[in-house]
């Protein structure tokens, strides 16, 4: 189980949402390549990425943070980026720049026909985050709802070739309210590509709820929130979380 911290990117700097609120940000650090070395100095095996004014406006908008990030430390620490990717020289871009994994979030939703011709092009590299609320798929920065069952898309694209599925369940992220585990499992009872766990992750209880469920699929757990106020340890977290898998996990 991966341990994986968060760099969500706002107007240059790192930034925690609210459930998905653009207007309800809280700032942590004005220096996203040194909050990244620090999760690279605590251990992480992979660093997720986000664009937040790229999700909403549908085109990369933080991308000399992302480079510079990805310079420092994309060597050593794989990173998956999501936010605006729209178009396969995106993809492109952001790989030749040091990006490990692209993210593909509402134009997974929107222009499925894009995700296909991505893992096409782009296979072992593409991970699909769906964002749900009860069960159905929000797009836009979370901003829209739609009628998509999250089991359905999330099956669809598994036979695109997509690599893994990030699972938000968005009534949780930001809230320090616990991992939505039964809906987490359930999801990922349903696929034979990994999931990885989102939203509401809050402490150390929580870590140790997703690897007794780890068997049925579920290879990592983002964290954002919790480890910038501080109800938890990351080292600590990524050191039992390896314990109770009995090995060092793979990024």
């Amino acid at each position: 189980m991966l341990i994986i911290p968060a760099i969500d990117l706002k107007d240059g700097k790192c930034v925690r949402l609210k459930q998905g609120a653009m207007n309800d940000a809280t700032v942590f650090s004005d220096d996203p390549t040194a909050t990244a070395k620090h999760w690279l100095a605590q251990g992480a095996r992979r660093l997720h990425l986000i664009d937040l004014n790229g999700a909403a406006a549908g085109k990369p908008k933080n991308e000399n943070a992302i480079k510079a990030i990805a310079a420092a430390v994309g060597d050593k620490l794989p990173i998956q980026l999501g936010g605006g990717i729209r178009d396969l020289d995106t993809i492109e871009r952001y790989l030749d720049q040091g990006v490990s994994y692209v993210i593909i979030g509402t134009a997974a939703v929107k222009t499925p026909g894009f995700l296909h011709d991505a893992c096409t092009a782009f296979g072992g590299h593409v991970l699909v985050a769906l964002d749900a609320k009860d069960g159905k798929v929000a797009v836009d920065g979370w901003s829209k709802m739609t009628g998509h069952d999250v089991a359905d898309l999330a099956k669809k694209f598994e036979d695109y070739g997509v690599e893994a599925i990030i699972y938000t369940d968005i009534g949780r992220d930001g809230m320090l309210t616990g991992v939505n585990i039964d809906a987490t499992v359930a999801l990922a009872r349903q696929l034979t590509v990994p999931v990885i766990a989102s939203g509401g992750l809050t402490d150390i209880a929580d870590v140790k709820a997703l690897c007794a469920v780890a068997a049925e699929g579920i290879t990592g757990a983002i964290t954002g929130r919790a480890v910038y106020q501080g109800t938890l340890n990351f080292a600590e977290a990524q050191k039992l979380a390896d314990q109770l898998s009995g090995k060092k996990a793979e990024a």
